[in-house]
């Protein structure tokens, strides 16, 4: 008899494992989901004045073939590809990112107090170590580095003190320094911008990130249930209740709800798990987008922002990602820029004030006009509850503590939050674990994503 296979949440984790199940011809899983739609942090929304919006900063780059496979099926050859083009703004002057690989953009004195910082960072980088994130920055790139960009770009990312965050998550999400590198790029005036995973990327030709999510969905939508918010998880009795009084039994558990939030609905309650999941920190999400009557010249994707004057901490050219990001994907005659900005859970936000202050700092920046004022014809926003899983340095011991009781209950909890790993939470690291709990749970594969293996 097969198992019961029970899924929380229709985002990139989910629908990844309810596609390897409908793939391998499994019949016994339903997939649940609050909203009216599928996607997660994956969705992206359509304004009254015919802008697409996604949930923040999303572009398909990937690891695995597997996700490219996915992705493939799902929107065929309806993509746009892009050589990345990112951006900091630092001292008045945008810096191609890296940041560090491109110091020649900066103000000679500027320079010269990175280089130096880099220097003696690099000379003294053995057998110093780093107990933070913080102390992990100085050491690696210096003084000058740390004060124009990674403390200031950082402090807004995380909105969490620096000295309070562990090292361990860094990997492949922060470029490293080479002196010699750094050096030469100065001197020779050379760009140096190929660093990264994305520095080549995809995106959906229309309806944004959240095209490719709703049309998995489609594929299993007799097995997915939309508007159906989870209320508590019986971990004795395996069954899960909904808030409209329906309810479902499981041999299998996959969510990937919040974990902290999943902790928090299980009966009975276990003392000892919720102190564990107290200690999980995260940051919420402003995106705002201001959809213009106006073309922009420009092939720049993305920009960074340190200063903490202009609120957001990135922008980007939305409508050179796809021309139907923006009405009738009219790009001769429409643009649009959509700004992320983190804050605090139970922060009260203002929001007008901030989208001012946003036009304001892209105005001081060049980005915009002051003209632009009577071209903006949609100011979107939207507040997004748990954006950033902070990798506190309590985190890692807490999952310790939490992830094994779990797996002992036939519970698996993965993705972006579910796993509350931001280092594997991009869109195919999030898919991959869907896909990686349905092998484990069928056939006892090992989760390379989970476990940090990939």
């Amino acid at each position: 008899m097969q198992k019961r296979i029970v899924i929380i949440g229709a985002g990139p984790t989910g629908l990844g494992a309810a596609y390897r199940l409908h793939e391998l011809g499994y019949a016994n899983w339903t997939l649940y989901e609050r909203n009216d739609y599928p996607g997660g942090h994956g969705t992206s929304f359509l304004d009254e004045q015919g802008f697409t919006w996604d949930e923040g900063g999303h572009v398909i780059f990937s690891h695995y073939p597997y996700f490219d496979r996915m992705v493939g099926e799902a929107l065929g050859g309806e993509v746009r590809e892009r050589i990345r083009e990112s951006w900091v703004l630092c001292q008045g002057s945008f810096v191609p990112y890296p940041f560090q690989n491109n110091l020649r953009y900066l103000p000679k004195a500027a320079q010269v107090e990175c280089l130096l910082g880099a220097a003696r960072a690099w000379a003294g980088s053995e057998g110093r170590r780093a107990g933070n994130f913080r102390d992990w920055i100085i050491n690696t790139f210096g003084e000058g580095i740390a004060t124009h960009f990674m403390f200031p770009y950082n402090e807004k990312v995380w909105t969490t003190p620096l000295e309070e965050m562990s090292k361990d998550w860094i990997a492949e999400r922060v470029p490293v320094i080479d002196f010699s590198r750094l050096l030469h790029n100065v001197v020779h005036g050379r760009d140096d911008v190929a660093w990264g995973p994305n520095s080549k990327f995809k995106f959906p030709l229309r309806g944004g990130t959240g095209e490719i999510y709703r049309r998995i969905a489609r594929r299993l939508e007799s097995k997915i249930n939309l508007g159906k918010e989870l209320a508590g998880v019986d971990r004795l009795k395996k069954t899960v209740a909904f808030t409209d009084g329906s309810g479902d039994r499981y041999d299998a558990l996959v969510s990937t709800m919040p974990l902290d939030l999943l902790c928090k609905a299980l009966a009975p309650v276990n003392p000892e798990l919720l102190d564990s999941a107290s200690r999980l920190r995260h940051n919420n999400l402003l995106v705002l987008g201001f959809g213009l009557r106006k073309k922009i010249q420009t092939t720049r994707c993305w920009m960074y922002f340190p200063d903490p004057g202009i609120p957001c901490y990135r922008a980007t050219y939305f409508s050179n990602y796809s021309p139907y990001n923006v009405p009738d994907g009219d790009v001769d005659h429409y643009s649009s820029i959509m700004c992320e900005m983190s804050y605090n859970p139970g922060q009260s936000l203002n929001v007008s004030e901030i989208t001012e202050r946003t036009f304001h700092g892209l105005v001081a920046a060049g980005v915009l006009e002051e003209g632009d004022r009577e071209r903006v014809v949609s100011r979107y926003s939207r507040q997004v509850p748990y954006s950033y899983p902070i990798p506190a340095l309590s985190r890692d011991d807490a999952l310790r503590s939490i992830q094994p009781w779990l797996m002992q209950n036939d519970i698996w909890s993965r993705g972006r939050f579910g796993a509350w790993r931001y280092e594997a939470g991009n869109m195919d690291h999030s898919v991959m674990m869907g896909v990686e709990a349905v092998n484990n749970i069928l056939e006892g594969e090992e989760e390379t994503t989970f476990s940090g293996k990939h």
